[in-house]
């Protein structure tokens, strides 16, 4: 069957690929096993509204449904830039023609945007359990910025090309080409439509190159296509999508299963959800699907990413090397921007992104009172647990009492609302569950009314 991975819609356009028969290859020699993919990583950095967790470094989750994603590394840095502003913003991986990967970042520390850069970081790596041969490439000798890289592999001209966004009296789209990633081919503009552009991202499906970018004049994201992927070849094809206030960072993934696609956009501003997601069976038609906020999870704090296809190997290679969070969320299924957290000692569900951001974070541990239920210790507040008092949930210090211990422990059961989400039973008032009232926590007994039962439903991420 025809081979349809995002890998290879970042590796080549039309023509480039091989069947996906025994022994078929691509260009570069890279083997069809190599990007038979079953699951995704994502590459981000983080910020939040008061900057308390912001982290300008490369940060990586995985999925294997590529919704729902597992910050790597307990959501620490997995590599960090040495050079430069010593901060990068916007990371970029491209699989290249060998298989490995190419990282390629902004160099920018923080959230000053006047600060003028030529140049890219650029690391090296075989598996994305490593990363070698840090450097930065200069782009250009423009007074002006270098942002929000993206690359892709051009046949005709067997080299890849780096679009980035940058400003010649106007915000457009620069392109350098390479063929190793450490030198380049002289600036040039790529696209220029008549009025300001931010954040390409650039893919090939089939015979066509497809570029979703923001519209800085009216704040939305539009899809342009080109025949060639050649500089200043591309029309738009579809109307402008946003969701929130703001939204950029337009980001294209092809499914791993089937032919469809999705697109996610950064909110913009951290004080808002950080992503929202489309979806579409052909990315060459000009409909986008919105996606339930219940359908999918972020990473946690994460902005401006990239998202590629990874095999199965690879997969548990990065989930060996850096591990899965030691933490859960509890995602509300009815309210699905909010999150359970502890605020004044007071269980309760928040819009998510918030601060601290670890009052959200949960050790779910075996149930103080029985070993089959699970309790629900801070992370923030160790030694604190999610307990009910009067029905009321409270965040209290375990005192290690028979009651307290009953208090703090629930069953965790099939979500009352939908069955792969989660209900949590209360194991010493049996009748009542886990639920949002007014989005304070209590326990409440629970009966057949559809509003109920999503009140106690919760995805466990």
């Amino acid at each position: 069957m025809p081979l349809s991975r995002r890998d290879f819609t970042r590796l080549a356009a039309a023509g480039a690929l091989a069947t996906a028969s025994s022994g078929a290859t691509l260009l570069g020699g890279q083997s069809a096993a190599q990007a038979a993919n079953s699951a995704y990583v994502f590459g981000y950095f983080k910020e939040t509204p008061n900057q308390s967790g912001d982290s300008y470094a490369l940060h990586l989750a995985v999925s294997q449904d590529g919704l729902n994603w597992l910050p790597l590394n307990q959501n620490n840095p997995v590599a960090t830039p040495t050079a430069g502003t010593l901060g990068l913003r916007d990371p970029f991986i491209l699989r290249k023609q060998d298989g490995t990967f190419v990282v390629l970042a902004t160099d920018l520390r923080g959230r000053i945007f006047t600060e003028n850069n030529q140049y890219l970081h650029v690391w090296d790596s075989a598996d994305l359990r490593s990363f070698t041969g840090y450097r930065r490439i200069r782009m250009h000798g423009l007074n002006t910025h270098t942002w929000a890289p993206t690359a892709f592999w051009v046949p005709t001209r067997n080299q890849y090309a780096i679009v980035y966004s940058a400003n010649n009296g106007q915000d457009v789209f620069m392109v350098n080409y390479t063929s190793d990633f450490r030198t380049v081919t002289t600036n040039q503009v790529y696209f220029s439509p008549g009025y300001p552009v931010l954040d390409a991202d650039i893919v090939a499906d089939g015979s066509t190159f497809y570029m979703y970018y923001k519209n800085m004049a009216d704040g939305l994201l539009y899809g342009a296509r080109s025949t060639s992927g050649n500089p200043n070849t591309y029309s738009n094809y579809t109307g402008g999508l946003r969701q929130g206030n703001a939204i950029e960072a337009p980001l294209l993934i092809k499914n791993n299963t089937g032919s469809g696609w999705r697109l996610w956009g950064d909110s913009f501003s951290p004080v808002n959800n950080d992503y929202y997601a489309w979806s579409s069976s052909n990315i060459g038609g000009s409909a986008w699907t919105l996606l339930n906020q219940r359908d999918y999870t972020p990473p946690l704090n994460a902005k401006h990413g990239s998202i590629t296809g990874i095999t199965s190997a690879e997969y548990d290679g990065l989930v060996s090397r850096w591990g899965l969070p030691a933490w859960v969320r509890l995602k509300s299924y009815n309210f699905p921007d909010r999150f359970v957290r502890h605020a004044d000692s007071i269980g309760r569900i928040d819009a998510y992104p918030f601060d601290p951001h670890q009052d959200q974070l949960w050790r779910m541990v075996p149930g103080l009172a029985a070993a089959s239920g699970v309790s629900f210790e801070s992370v923030n507040y160790p030694g604190r647990f999610l307990r009910h008092s009067n029905y009321a949930i409270r965040l209290d210090t375990n005192d290690n009492t028979a009651t307290f211990r009953a208090d703090a422990t629930f069953t965790r059961v099939a979500g009352l609302a939908d069955g792969s989400w989660s209900s949590f039973r209360s194991y010493n008032v049996p009748d009542r569950y886990l639920r949002h009232s007014g989005y304070v926590l209590r326990i409440d007994p629970i009966g057949t009314a559809a509003t109920d039962r999503q009140d106690a439903t919760f995805r466990v991420s």
